[in-house]
């Protein structure tokens, strides 16, 4: 985690107000969190995945400095956001493999951090997408805090001061949301 938070919440402002030039700075405070996010979403891929870390978070990247009209207003929330839009980039390609082969099933894709959430060895990337969709539909703040959480790699007080709740509430959707995304996952009913 980078040491000057106080710089990187000032340059959130600037960019908030309006400030392009910010962006660029904000990059060189952010880019090795960033491509260690990556790299967790990347690590247990594929040998022939053709996305790279460094790929992945140039994308997002891109994705995020296009946003518009979004009160940065910290650290977490800056990188929970590009951590949901790298999980996007990937189901994304996840789809894009799935349809070039021509209505092939869908590829199993292995994630460390979702292992550990539902304690299987590998996980249907566009399953867990569709469940966290679901998800969001019954309760957003919980789609949330298990983006901020395992695609964010965000601790509990910074998911509460992300989202302005306790540390009890994230605590409490937590617990919730991890057991319902293992029934959904896992075929049971959500």
């Amino acid at each position: 985690m980078p040491e000057n938070l106080q710089e990187i919440s000032v340059i959130l402002k600037d960019w908030s107000e309006g400030n392009r030039a910010s962006a660029d700075r904000l990059l060189s405070l952010v880019y090795d969190e960033l491509r260690k996010i990556a790299g967790q979403y990347l690590k247990k891929e594929k040998s022939d995945h053709t996305l790279q870390p460094t790929a992945l978070v140039h994308e997002a990247y891109i994705r995020l400095i296009d946003q518009r009209q979004v009160d940065w207003s910290n650290r977490a929330q800056f990188i929970g956001l590009a951590a949901v839009m790298m999980r996007r980039i990937l189901v994304n390609h996840a789809r894009d493999r799935i349809a070039a082969k021509r209505g092939g099933s869908a590829e199993r894709v292995p994630l460390t951090i979702v292992a550990e959430l539902i304690g299987a060895p590998e996980v249907d990337l566009l399953g867990l997408d569709e469940a966290l969709d679901r998800l969001a539909a019954l309760d957003g703040r919980k789609s949330q805090i298990v983006e901020l959480k395992f695609f964010g790699g965000l601790t509990m007080d910074e998911i509460a001061a992300t989202l302005g709740v306790s540390r009890a509430t994230v605590e409490r959707d937590w617990t919730f949301a991890r057991a319902w995304l293992y029934r959904a996952i896992a075929g049971g009913s959500a």
